[in-house]
């Protein structure tokens, strides 16, 4: 067997073995680094698997149960996505209101998204509004951070909101959480309001369009509860209580006009 596979000289033999141990260790260390960017870039690697979209009518209020356990109340005609990633869960509110009651799950972040407005939470409950890319977060339990791409995030804790436009967070303050979330039982919460902003909110429980002619007439503030169920009735109401007239068009639209 010598013979046929003869073995190297003993002084050769150790030349090489001094030569591999130093590869063999290179090759280890490669090895572990390789590892630990792959691990790392695991750790940072979210991809979706899942997506679904949700949406309610005009005048319509929608209560969805999530997969994981978490539950997403939805107000009168407004629109979310809602993705699963295999690090996070996200929802996009593109337009509208929703009350979010999140199962807790620390290893998978609930994450809103509502125009440049971020809200990121492991568990807890808390309503966002997105009004034409006007936010406000209201927190009821809990605590949320919220952020906008150029500004730090914020932590907010129970009965604290802030309001978000233009992608600059405003301060935070407190927040009545029974009138946040108020639209649940059908009521209209306005106090000060502008009354541009208050059609918007009333618009999304009637068909027919409500338009104001005069931009005198935007900032005119409206305070009052009142049923979503009845939006004829509040708009016969705003001339009695606003310097405004109200004309009813064959359509069943509305014009609101200074008076």
């Amino acid at each position: 067997m010598k013979a046929l596979f003869p073995l190297p000289p003993p002084g050769r033999r150790s030349v090489r073995g001094a030569a591999e141990a130093p590869r063999t260790r290179a090759a280890g260390a490669l090895a572990l680094a390789a590892i630990a960017l792959l691990g790392g870039g695991l750790y940072w690697f979210d991809p979706a698997y899942r997506s679904e979209q949700y949406a309610s009518a005009v005048g319509e209020r929608r209560g969805i149960q999530l997969a994981d356990g978490s539950r997403i109340d939805l107000n009168a005609a407004t629109r979310i996505d809602v993705s699963w990633h295999l690090r996070s869960r996200r929802v996009v509110l593109h337009d509208g209101q929703a009350l979010f009651a999140v199962a807790p799950a620390s290893y998978r972040p609930f994450e809103v998204n509502a125009g440049d407005t971020r809200i990121r939470v492991v568990g807890t409950v808390f309503d966002v509004r997105n009004d034409a890319g006007a936010v406000v977060v209201s927190v009821l339990e809990g605590r949320v951070r919220v952020g906008t791409p150029g500004q730090a995030p914020i932590l907010l804790g129970a009965a604290e909101g802030i309001a978000s436009a233009h992608g600059e967070l405003g301060p935070m303050r407190q927040i009545d959480p029974q009138a946040a979330t108020a639209w649940r039982s059908g009521r209209l919460v306005f106090e000060r309001t502008p009354l541009a902003a208050a059609l918007r909110d009333i618009q999304r429980h009637r068909d027919a369009p409500i338009r104001l002619h005069g931009e005198q007439l935007a900032g005119l503030e409206l305070s009052g509860v009142f049923d979503s169920e009845r939006i004829d009735q509040l708009l016969d109401l705003l001339p009695t209580v606003l310097p405004l007239s109200l004309t009813r068009q064959p359509d069943g639209s509305v014009d609101l006009a200074a008076r």
